[in-house]
């Protein structure tokens, strides 16, 4: 991704070729050939949405939001690069008279708030980010929660006491998430290690493939991601004999049927049917929406069938216990970094702009946040 903003030129050609050939066929409608739809909805994804993974996950909340909301159409646009391409790509879906817009990917934030200052009067929602305008909102759920409890998963699979976690963008959000897993790793296992391999892009099969074999030559046994499509992460720890944590969509466990532990499965759309209502009704408000724990938009995906009943009610275990209040944040203090700095004071419960700012790695943690 970095690479395509060295040319804007080709990147606006490979941007308006993906949402001219997926927004001319467009997706089924609720309303019919006749009707004039009540709201027009676009959503932007920066790769597949046949992923497994990121891009599949906000696909199917945007059909759920369309199945669910009667006079909903959506049209939806992939493939698209992070980059100044993603911008005529969002003001050809308002040429076509979209007024919700989902530009769903990091690194298209800046430029969908070009565009959202030049439309007023249409609503863009954008995933994970941390700007803000009228009409510009941000939503999330608390994802870590359950990162924290698939990082205990992992310490009860582990017979080394070695795990292992490929990261895509060294950003604080993801560094976030992984310092959640290690964290979760160390409720159970006080001296195991969590060794970190960053790839720099959302989606690279050749350095996922090589991060995980890594890994695994490591003796981790192990091994979680946070990338766009785990497929080949989790292909990857089939193939070595080693266990798989997912993110983002429970679809990659098929990708390893003996091996798959669990993962974090998103179910984005009740919260795109609440967006959609309120631009319908008038009621909607720029805000930073994280989705609790209890509202199931994050959730844990199905276990895998080689996961013992004891691991599997462990992890339900840590769940219910954010549920309910029990465990108040998977960065309660006191937490240490790499080199044994206080980073949260004992008792501390960072609130959810910790996810933010953080850009360092906990104590355990092998590898660098860059």
């Amino acid at each position: 991704m970095d690479s395509g903003r060295k040319n804007t030129h080709s990147l606006v050609a490979v941007a308006l070729t993906a949402v001219l050939a997926l927004v001319a066929s467009s997706c089924g409608s609720s309303t019919t050939a006749t009707s004039k739809p009540k709201l027009i909805v676009g959503g932007i994804h920066v790769g597949s949405i046949k992923d497994a993974g990121y891009n599949e996950a906000q696909h199917d909340g945007l059909m759920y939001l369309q199945s669910h909301v009667a006079g909903v159409k959506v049209i939806e646009a992939e493939n698209v690069p992070e980059g100044p391409g993603v911008q005529p790509v969002m003001e050809n879906m308002i040429g076509q008279g979209a007024t919700l817009i989902f530009p769903q990917s990091f690194g298209y934030q800046d430029f969908a708030l070009n565009v959202a200052q030049s439309h007023p009067t249409v609503t863009f929602e954008h995933p994970a980010g941390y700007k803000s305008a009228a009409n510009f909102g941000t939503y999330w759920a608390a994802s870590d929660q359950l990162n924290y409890a698939l990082g205990a998963a992992a310490a009860k699979m582990s017979k080394s006491g070695k795990i292992g976690f490929v990261g895509s963008m060294p950003i604080p959000q993801v560094i976030a998430s992984i310092n959640a897993f290690h964290l979760g790793a160390r409720s159970v296992n006080a001296n195991i290690t969590t060794t970190v391999i960053f790839n720099g892009t959302w989606l690279d099969p050749g350095k996922e493939a090589a991060a995980t074999n890594t890994l695994a030559d490591q003796g981790i046994d192990v091994v979680a991601c946070l990338v766009d499509s785990p497929i080949t992460v989790v292909q990857t720890a089939e193939q070595r004999h080693i266990y798989a944590i997912g993110y983002h969509s429970a679809a990659a466990a098929t990708f390893a049927p003996n091996y798959w532990v669990s993962g974090v499965d998103f179910n984005w759309g009740p919260m795109f049917v609440q967006m959609a209502t309120g631009v319908i009704d008038g009621t909607w408000k720029a805000e930073n929406n994280i989705a609790p724990l209890t509202s199931d938009v994050a959730r844990l995906a199905p276990f895998g069938k080689n996961v013992p009943p004891d691991v599997q009610n462990a992890v339900n275990k840590v769940v219910a216990d954010f549920k309910s209040g029990t465990i108040k944040s998977p960065y309660t203090g006191p937490v240490y970094d790499q080199n044994g700095q206080l980073r949260i004071k004992p008792g501390e419960v960072p609130d959810y702009t910790f996810a933010n700012n953080v850009d360092w790695f906990a104590q355990g943690i092998i590898g660098q946040p860059k």
